[in-house]
């Protein structure tokens, strides 16, 4: 087995102190012998080792890898830094699997950033023991700080490193001057990235008591109105004041003299302001909030000038254009513009499985698969896609995967525990199921393991506990509606039945209280819920069938 010794002190190199230290091994052995392998980890080498950037080109790319640092507006989100450990452990896993194992002794774990510790934690849980050995090494102890690249760590989403490179830069720097400022709002950004808003807070509120130029004074304004909307807490969000805020943002922007100045920043404020509203449930405001913007930065900004935040602008406008051909349009023309990023395929993948167009949503989750480091959401998208198809197996397979990318993927554990259920996986349905007692979907696929195992009045408390925490989950009220039936409590099931129906209507849902009204004597009713159930699904071979049925009895009995 090769043995290795690296250093994780971030104070060396900064994020990826220790990933760079191992890639910086395995990389050109890699490209010696297997250079695919590499290839289809390009993003994750080069964020975590800009050493090797000259050996290992770009293959995958964004509109960001190519626009003026001061148009990369889109800072990444918390979670990137996962997709790139993620993809990171794979290329390790696969490269260890043909070119032999490793120990890795790591000095200083201590002193790791936390990309590094992230990543080990990563390496631990999905490189199978017998190929990778992570043991832990001495500490010693060093003089110095965190390398201040105050540009890559915002643009790689290092938001831990952004914070503590802010803090050691602000102090030296010449308060209100330009150079502060972009310290200041980069650190700002990566505090409530890490859910520190309090400190965000604080640096914006001490910024305001310094400065009186209007371009900055407008950026806090519209900063702190964003931390009100999308603090990590819901009980300190603060939609009211966060109007306030972004009022002020864009009072003063709309005064900006230069016109190229004014759309850029103006737009951007609007587009926050359209946020406020959405949490505000102002939805037809936010729609022309986000049409305002675009027009005004389409009409004062160069055809070339600002590309992102005007696809920002397009996406934003199809989620609030809902189920629609406009809506497609938008991410149509925002794919074409940036087809190098990820999460727009995803936003249209949705959307066209609204348009019940699966078959174009499936290619589009799987484009998104290919084009980023690996992240669960279109497997569990395609996971969902794939169980309507009736392939349980490959359903199984993505979210099993998406929950080995992201074992704090709540939703994943939810739909696989009714996968299981589904295909007779008892004891694995439970122990998804019982990963959280106070969620109120875990609580409903117990209530449907417990129903699937013969066990009526633990199902019941599932499905009752559930309601608690959800009174308006359709799909435990309709279990348990479903249930009730079984053990012939017609009157119950029908009022689960008839309250699913008023939350969510379905041709399911109306084909079950059906059931349950025929059983009641209820006829003339079961067959008006049958008849709505053909007009919401005209393809059902079982609506048809019942419907003939009671065609047939109704002759008979004439």
């Amino acid at each position: 087995m090769n043995q290795i010794v690296l250093d994780a002190d971030r104070r060396l190199r900064g994020p990826y102190t220790l990933a760079g230290g191992m890639l910086h091994v395995l990389v050109p052995e890699a490209l010696a012998r297997w250079p695919e392998l590499v290839h289809s980890h390009d993003i994750e080498i080069r964020a975590a080792a800009p050493g090797l950037r000259e050996l290992v080109p770009a293959r995958r790319t964004s509109l960001a890898d190519r626009v003026a640092q001061e148009e990369r507006i889109l800072v990444p989100a918390p979670r990137r830094t996962l997709r790139l450990a993620n993809g990171l452990a794979e290329f390790v896993r696969d490269h260890l699997a043909r070119g032999g194992p490793l120990t890795v002794t790591v000095a200083n774990a201590g002193e790791a950033d936390a990309t590094d510790i992230e990543l080990l934690e990563v390496l631990r849980r999905r490189v199978p023991a017998e190929l990778l050995v992570v043991a832990e090494g001495p500490s010693t102890p060093r003089d110095g700080t965190l390398p201040l690249d105050t540009d890559r760590y915002r643009n790689e989403g290092f938001h831990h490193a952004m914070a503590e490179a802010g803090g050691l830069l602000l102090p030296e720097l010449a308060e209100d001057s330009e150079e502060w400022w972009t310290i200041l709002h980069r650190t700002t950004t990566a505090l409530a990235a890490l859910e520190r808003e309090e400190e965000a807070r604080a640096l914006l509120d001490h910024a305001r008591r310094v400065s009186v130029t209007a371009k900055h004074r407008a950026t806090c304004a519209y900063a702190t109105a964003m931390l009100l909307v999308r603090h990590h807490d819901p009980a300190m969000r603060d939609p009211e004041e966060a109007l306030a805020w972004i009022n002020e943002a864009i009072t003063i922007t709309d005064l900006l003299p230069d016109p190229r100045l004014r759309a850029f920043h103006l737009s951007f404020d609007l587009n926050g302001k359209a946020l406020v509203q959405v949490r505000r449930g102002r939805f037809e405001e936010a729609t022309e909030l986000v049409e305002r913007a675009i027009e005004l930065a389409e009409r004062d900004l160069g055809a070339g000038e600002q590309p992102i935040h005007k696809l920002v602008l397009r996406a934003n406008r199809a989620l609030l254009r809902g189920t629609s051909t406009a809506a497609l349009a938008d991410l149509d023309h925002t794919i074409a513009a940036d087809p190098g990023y990820p999460d727009y395929y995803l936003d249209r993948g949705n959307l066209l499985v609204k348009l019940g167009r699966s078959q174009e949503a499936l290619a589009d989750y799987e484009r998104a698969m290919r084009v980023g480091p690996p992240f669960p959401e279109p497997y569990y998208n395609r996971a969902e896609l794939r169980f309507a198809e009736g392939d349980l197996e490959g359903a199984l397979a993505d979210l099993d995967y998406a929950i080995e990318l992201d074992p704090d993927f709540t939703d994943a554990y939810v739909n696989r525990a009714g996968l299981l259920v589904a295909m007779g996986e008892y004891g694995r349905a439970r122990a998804d199921a019982e990963r959280d007692a106070a969620n109120p979907y875990l609580l409903c696929a117990l209530g449907q393991v417990e129903a699937a195992e013969g066990n009526p009045e633990e199902a019941y408390k599932a499905f009752g506990s559930a309601l608690e925490r959800d009174p308006s989950m359709v799909t435990a009220l309709a279990a348990r509606g479903v249930l009730s039936y079984e053990n012939g409590d017609l009157a119950s099931s029908v009022a689960d039945l008839t309250r699913a129906i008023e939350l969510k209507e379905s041709a399911e849902l109306r084909f079950n209280r059906s059931v349950a009204l025929r059983a009641l004597g209820r006829l003339e009713e079961a067959r008006a819920d049958l008849v709505r159930a053909r007009e919401l699904a005209p393809g059902d071979e079982d609506v048809r069938r019942a419907l003939a049925e009671q065609g047939r009895a109704a002759s008979g009995a004439g």
